[in-house]
């Protein structure tokens, strides 16, 4: 079997499944095959796709994927795990991902690069290394800190809140001492939270959550009766009466979930951009109208459609919607039970709320048809 010059192997030439699968499973003894309806060779590989790439520090998941796949939430029906490997499903700056062919369909493997443990043939110590992440983490990580949901309204009423502070103070902020009414669990830290938006379901009206924003923390010193005592230690603006006191949430942020299609057919709409930014870009957090009950999960991708523009009929003067465009991708990376916050990934034009999202297949099998 020839090469080329750059000693890349020549894709899609007869026998070259059988070799490629043969020293695959020498390395690293590849399992698993492609999925049934993974992809082929001609309809989800970029046509610059290399065949081997070396993993550098601050390489996400989705860079990688789209290095290789037209459509990186299509990762799942490349990917596939070596046993051999410590964590296969982790990786890391150094390791080597490569395209080999796998009963006649792309399949990507690893090889771990200096420093990982391999199970076999010999244990060695390593030093630290921290896995790639599966999208630019830090442009979420701090919206969650000071972002909660709500899924029931009632449920306010059963919180503490604040009554009033040292000096009759309406406002009071770091240093200061203030009164919460209602009980407090715990004895730590605790936040103080504002309620931000009421985000309904433009079809129905239905609620389908409450967002509460962090606008403080505070130590907890004591509680007598139904008043609890705090001293607030920080604050992102001044803590007012009336304001929500809650324990400060511990979410350990989902890092090694997997860009993918939806197991089912999703159609929603982006209802809020938290800021409220009327244009939306890449990296721009956005609020879904899908959720939990809808199917989707951390790592779920979906095709932004942009509204068509409404024009009006030259002959008849008639308001008409001309059909959307579909102009960018989201991926869920937070779901409540009825709404979800997803990262925009991509976007080919400036997106806006009001603009529909739905499954990606979709688009891909009208592309396909």
């Amino acid at each position: 079997m020839k090469q080329t010059q750059e000693g890349k192997v020549r894709r899609r030439w007869p026998g070259r499944a059988a070799m490629l699968l043969g020293v695959a499973l020498a390395l690293g003894g590849l399992a698993g095959k492609a999925l049934a309806q993974g992809l082929s060779w001609d309809d989800g590989l970029r046509g610059d796709a290399p065949d081997r790439y070396t993993v550098v520090r601050g390489d996400t998941l989705w860079d990688i994927s789209g290095r290789f796949l037209r459509h990186p939430w299509q990762w799942p029906e490349v990917w596939q795990v070596n046993p051999q490997i410590r964590n296969p499903h982790l990786i890391y700056p150094g390791d080597v991902i490569y395209l080999y062919d796998c009963n006649g369909r792309p399949c990507l493997g690893l090889e771990r690069g200096q420093g990982q443990v391999r199970l076999s043939p010999e244990m060695r110590t390593i030093p630290h290394r921290e896995a790639i992440e599966p999208i630019p983490l830090e442009a979420i990580r701090h919206f969650l800190r000071d972002h909660r949901i709500v899924d029931d309204p009632d449920v306010l009423d059963e919180l503490a809140y604040v009554v009033g502070g040292d000096d009759r103070r309406l406002m009071s902020g770091v240093g200061d001492r203030l009164y919460a009414r209602g009980e407090v669990e715990g004895s730590g830290r605790v936040g103080f939270y504002r309620v931000g938006e009421r985000f309904m379901d433009p079809a129905s009206g239905e609620l389908l959550g409450l967002e509460l924003e962090s606008v403080g923390q505070a130590r907890r010193e004591r509680q007598e009766e139904e008043i609890v005592v705090l001293e607030v230690t920080s604050s992102r603006q001044e803590v007012r009466n009336n304001d929500i006191v809650l324990p400060l949430e511990v979410r350990d942020l989902v890092t090694e979930f997997t860009p993918r299609a939806p197991e089912r057919e999703v159609e929603g709409t982006i209802l809020a951009v938290p800021g409220g930014v009327q244009f939306i870009g890449r990296l721009q957090v956005v609020a879904l109208d899908r959720g939990r009950r809808d199917g989707l999960e951390p790592g779920h991708v979906l095709m932004v459609e942009q509204r068509g523009e409404l024009v009006s009929d030259p002959r008849t003067g008639e308001s008409l919607r001309l059909p959307g465009e579909d102009a960018g991708l989201v991926m869920v990376f937070q779901p409540y039970e009825k709404m979800s916050y997803g990262l925009v990934m991509k976007a080919s034009r400036s997106l806006s709320v009001g603009d529909r999202v739905h499954s990606p297949e979709r688009a891909l099998g009208a592309a396909l048809r």
